[in-house]
């Protein structure tokens, strides 16, 4: 199967998220979900030293920190909450030749870390890709982003090591990156252990 882009267009629905493609009309919402320092300390979007604490110069960083034009922009979206905004992901990183993809520039509001979201907008992010031909979908996180590396590694993702100094974050000093992947003839597994997270009651999703 000839590996294809998802249409970015299409919303990507679950149970209780709805992942659809984010617009400049969403940024207040999304700041206001995801603008908090907790957010940046773990190590996403640079790290702490790239939070801020305005709309006007947060806007600015999200504008030119995501993949727009080159990768799916999801806003991700409480459906019970009459799809109140809680965070954004990505898949990006088109290799359609080597059928490879990346998900990855995800930030959630703090109220949800923890909860099922992470686990149910994974599990349509990663089926999204395999539907679409992708053979590799790889996951990443910031070394010193233990939280982040601790959610990959729930999903089912195999860890394949670290890449040194990667690039610098915001503060100036090299970023290590944690690298996982999930391969097509894993994704059977991984989605029913993923499903079957989300089959429990939600606080231990």
């Amino acid at each position: 199967m000839t590996a294809t882009r998802p249409d970015p267009a299409l919303p990507l629905d679950g149970a209780t998220v709805r992942l659809r493609a984010l617009t400049f009309a969403d940024l207040p919402d999304l700041f206001d979900a995801i603008g908090h320092p907790e957010v940046f300390a773990g190590g996403w979007g640079g790290g702490p030293a790239a939070y801020r604490d305005t709309y006007e110069e947060w806007r600015s960083f999200i504008v030119d920190y995501l993949q727009w034009d080159a990768g799916n922009v999801y806003v991700i979206c409480l459906r019970d909450q009459g799809d109140r905004i809680v965070g954004t992901s990505t898949l990006g990183d088109f290799d359609l030749a080597n059928e490879s993809a990346h998900i990855g520039w995800t930030a959630y509001a703090p109220e949800v870390w923890g909860t099922r979201v992470n686990a149910e907008t994974k599990l349509l992010m990663l089926g999204a890709a395999f539907d679409n031909g992708f053979e590799r979908v790889k996951l990443q996180a910031d070394v010193l982003n233990a939280r982040s590396r601790a959610a990959i590694e729930r999903l089912g993702a195999k860890p394949e090591g670290v890449l040194r100094h990667t690039q610098r974050r915001a503060d100036g000093t090299w970023r290590d990156t944690a690298v996982f992947s999930v391969l097509r003839e894993e994704w059977p597994e991984v989605r029913a252990g993923l499903e079957s997270r989300l089959a429990k009651p939600p606080v231990d999703a």
